[in-house]
């Protein structure tokens, strides 16, 4: 007697979809990775088949050598720890400025139309300036001192944090704002109770932005009599065509944005974690 292995003609779903095995997905970071690997094999290759002048393009182990040295002997007169402290200082400074002043012009904006005439023009003068148009001006408004260089900063981080925070206000949800006022909320409490929450994953949004145009701003703000900061540490090499570390200070500059990127997308878990849900 011969067992039938079909099943039987009634028990046949012939709507039924197919089930397709899918292959589990690679990560991102492993693109990611792979890309870094790359490009460095090409770096070395580059280097150790003498494509590019060693002057212009050293080899991976002269970098890292003389990143090293940076550690601990040291590049005009200072070591990369009092290089990298003093870029700090006015990176933070810079960025403390600007959300002092960024947040409320961009409250400001967001939800009075008066607000928005008198500071929008502003800040559609700014965002398209280079630091480098501006830089003669402050320098002879504010001096030579620390007060130039972080005011060039400050001034290029500026327009990301006002039209990240207006943006955010604006798409504040009415129906949150008429059912506060249902409760009678005051200006003041929907401004830090509704408002400001609301808005908040925007602003760190647009800080995130300021960073990384603060950090470009950096090279610009450190030729103002500087003799600290990574900015000067890379004009100073350049000058004197000392390629590796050039290469070096900005592969510091690269590593400590992307180390404060992700600070900041902590903070952004932290403090706003219903804005990471999908």
């Amino acid at each position: 007697m011969t067992l039938s292995t079909e099943l039987p003609e009634a028990l046949v779903d012939r709507n039924a979809t197919p089930v397709v095995l899918r292959r589990p997905e690679v990560p991102i970071y492993v693109y990611s990775c792979l890309t870094i690997v790359t490009l460095i094999a090409l770096w070395w290759l580059a280097s150790a088949y003498k494509l590019v002048s060693p002057v212009f393009l050293p080899a991976p182990p002269v970098v890292l050598q003389s990143a090293w040295n940076l550690v601990t002997v040291g590049f005009v007169d200072s070591t990369l720890a009092e290089h990298v402290a003093a870029s700090l200082k006015r990176i933070l400074g810079g960025l403390l400025v600007s959300v002092l002043v960024g947040v409320p012009a961009g409250l400001a904006i967001g939800t009075s139309r008066i607000g928005r005439g008198i500071l929008d023009p502003i800040v559609e003068f700014l965002r398209p300036l280079p630091p480098l148009a501006y830089l003669p001006l402050i320098i002879i408004w504010i001096g030579i001192g620390e007060g130039s260089k972080i005011t060039v900063i400050a001034l290029s981080m500026l327009p990301a944090i006002v039209l990240s925070t207006s943006a955010g206000v604006r798409s504040v949800s009415k129906d949150h704002m008429n059912a506060a006022r249902s409760f009678g909320g005051s200006e003041m409490q929907l401004l830090t109770h509704v408002i400001l929450p609301s808005a908040l994953p925007s602003i760190l949004t647009g800080i995130r932005i300021a960073l990384g145009t603060g950090w470009s701003t950096l090279v610009a703000a450190e030729l103002i009599a500087a003799s600290q900061g990574l900015g000067f540490m890379i004009q100073s090499a350049a000058q004197f065509l000392v390629t590796d570390v050039v290469i070096a200070g900005i592969a510091v500059i690269a590593f400590i944005a992307i180390l404060l990127e992700l600070a900041a997308r902590v903070l952004e878990r932290a403090l706003v974690p219903w804005a990471n849900r999908s």
